[in-house]
């Protein structure tokens, strides 16, 4: 480490990296007014769901901050943007083209960011009003509140393309990942601060499995399946090389979980503002997804293990393309045995990627 630090590009990195996070926290203690925080940190201790909210936003919806949204409108905008490029041509096609393609949906994804954060920023605003923890705004207080949501949520996003841009990783992974570490040390105060003697067992017993969950995590994303590759016959000994390619058994890493926390919440944003219009089928709809889409309900669990399983796929054949890979095998002589270069390696691939999934 001492080495690595001796570098001066990779130290300003570093350094660069560190004072994007510390900038992070502290926009989560930048409030906007006009709510009780008293009230609203009661209301977050009685909800599950909002808990989970407040560990995606880095303690951000707590404090009421600029940044209560996160970056949860822009994580969605993301989802519908992929999918569209599933079954739109036109994005298809921008999406095989390198790196201007890539930075071309980039810009349509921040852009679609805006109106999502806007309804995410009303909903919000309905929910809290109906629980009491908010006033009843007037047009420009409301306004106010809604812009300072957008624009928080939009800094974040900046601020996440900087890290990536001239910090270490991917910035909007990166800042995700400090808000919910941000949140353990307050979380084990409060685990200690309850703790009894008579509880050293369960204790032990808790992380002891924790330990097995943790090695089984990463056991599963480093596995790899391990595809054999010959080449043609090379040199002067006219003999064949092999090499294998390596397919990792967890393509999708942790991203399929973020997209489906993103999206399980939006049914309890919008669901309290459609209960507060004068309209009985709207009134309907809001009542039902406030009703079955609570942590508690079966609903609520049933929908978010199908996200979960949907966006592993998606993101899977989203993140490798078999076809790429069998014409790059092609194009350098390689194949695999008793597997014809082009359409049949290209299907064989396809085949193992789903099956490892």
């Amino acid at each position: 480490m001492p080495g690595i630090l001796k570098v001066p590009e990779i130290r300003n990195k570093i350094l660069f990296t560190i004072f994007i996070l510390l900038v992070f926290r502290l926009l989560a203690h930048v409030p906007v007014p006009g709510v009780d925080l008293a009230s609203l940190r009661s209301y977050l201790a009685s909800s599950s769901l909002f808990s989970i909210f407040n560990i995606f936003s880095g303690g951000g919806f707590q404090n009421f901050s600029i940044i209560t949204l996160g970056l949860t409108p822009y994580i969605n905008a993301s989802i519908i943007l992929q999918l569209f490029t599933a079954v739109i041509p036109q994005l298809e096609e921008l999406s095989k083209e390198g790196e201007s393609g890539r930075a071309k949906i980039n810009q349509y994804t921040k852009l679609l960011t805006v109106p999502l954060a806007i309804i995410q920023s009303y909903g919000m605003y309905f929910l809290l009003k109906s629980q009491g923890v908010v006033s009843n705004l007037d047009p420009l207080s409301l306004l106010v509140l809604v812009f300072s949501f957008v624009g928080g949520s939009l800094l974040l996003v900046w601020i996440g393309d900087l890290v990536t841009e001239q910090g270490i990783g991917n910035g909007v992974s990166l800042l995700i990942f400090a808000g919910i570490v941000s949140r353990l040390p307050a979380s084990v105060y409060q685990f200690i601060s309850t703790l009894q003697a008579s509880d050293l067992a369960d204790l032990i017993l808790f992380v002891v499995l924790s330990l097995l969950v943790v090695l089984g995590i990463v056991y599963v994303n480093e596995g790899i399946r391990k595809i054999p590759v010959e080449y043609g016959r090379t040199g002067r000994s006219g003999a064949y090389s092999s090499s294998y390619l390596p397919l990792k058994v967890n393509q999708a890493g942790v991203i399929p979980i973020i997209f489906a926390v993103s999206v399980v919440l939006v049914p309890s944003i919008v669901g309290p503002p459609l209960l507060a219009l004068p309209y009985g089928f709207l009134n309907t709809i809001g009542n039902f997804l406030v009703t079955y889409f609570s942590p508690q309900a079966v609903v609520y669990n049933i929908f978010y293990f199908m996200l979960v399983f949907a966006f592993t796929y998606f993101y899977t054949t989203f993140q490798f393309d078999p076809s790429k890979i069998a014409d790059d095998l092609k194009k350098r002589g390689g194949f695999i045995p008793g597997i014809r270069p082009g359409k049949e390696t290209e299907r064989y691939l396809k085949n193992v990627t789903t099956r490892i999934t």
